[in-house]
């Protein structure tokens, strides 16, 4: 004898909103390009090629994002980046 069952499964969808946050490096006359790539490689985890475009765009643009993410993720950055003389923020 077969029995035909019939189940009810009820999906909940977990939405949970961050704010994606963006990391910002500025221009100055003080820092190096090869002290501004080796920090966007050490810091930011970027390759060689990301973060020698990053610091072209930095020199000729004033600024250039550099990171996207979560701020609790981005703060540990930029106090990094500060701390080695680069001027950056969190927007």
């Amino acid at each position: 004898m077969q029995t035909d069952i019939e189940t009810d499964v009820e999906v909940l969808e977990k939405t949970v909103e961050t704010e994606v946050r963006t990391l910002v490096v500025f221009n100055d006359d003080i820092n190096t390009f090869d002290w501004v790539i080796d920090t966007l490689i050490n810091v930011c985890e970027h390759t060689a090629e990301q973060a020698e475009q990053c610091t072209l765009i930095i020199h000729f643009k004033g600024k250039c994002s550099v990171k996207e993410g979560e701020f609790e993720a981005l703060v540990p950055m930029r106090n990094e980046i500060c701390r080695r003389g680069i001027s950056a923020e969190i927007y």
